[in-house]
């Protein structure tokens, strides 16, 4: 469900001063771990250190991300693969076969 229009989008206070704070073009991460704010277009060009539950993943914002959430750019889980050793052995098999082709 989106939000009021009458209240605007959420960016959270502290954030907003943050980017008050630097200069357009600056390199520096900008940490934070709210991962509710929306992306505005004055954080355009920034770099953002999104936190994921465990570490902070850097999100450069650009012009197609404005009225996103900053959490959208952050995956807070890591897919792995579908199934198991089996498929893991058929994948290194499939590899192995197609590298000599490769190579001669």
């Amino acid at each position: 469900m989106s939000r009021s229009l009458k209240k605007g989008p959420y960016v959270h206070p502290k954030l907003l001063k943050k980017i008050a704070r630097l200069k357009p073009g600056d390199r520096i991460v900008i940490k934070t771990w709210s991962r509710a704010s929306t992306v505005t277009p004055e954080m355009v060009g920034y770099t953002f250190g999104v936190h994921n539950g465990k570490t902070h993943i850097n999100v450069h914002v650009v012009e197609n991300m404005v009225g996103h959430k900053l959490g959208e750019f952050a995956p807070t889980r890591k897919f792995v693969r579908h199934g198991g050793k089996i498929q893991k052995a058929l994948e290194s098999a499939a590899a192995a076969t197609a590298k000599p082709a490769t190579s001669s």
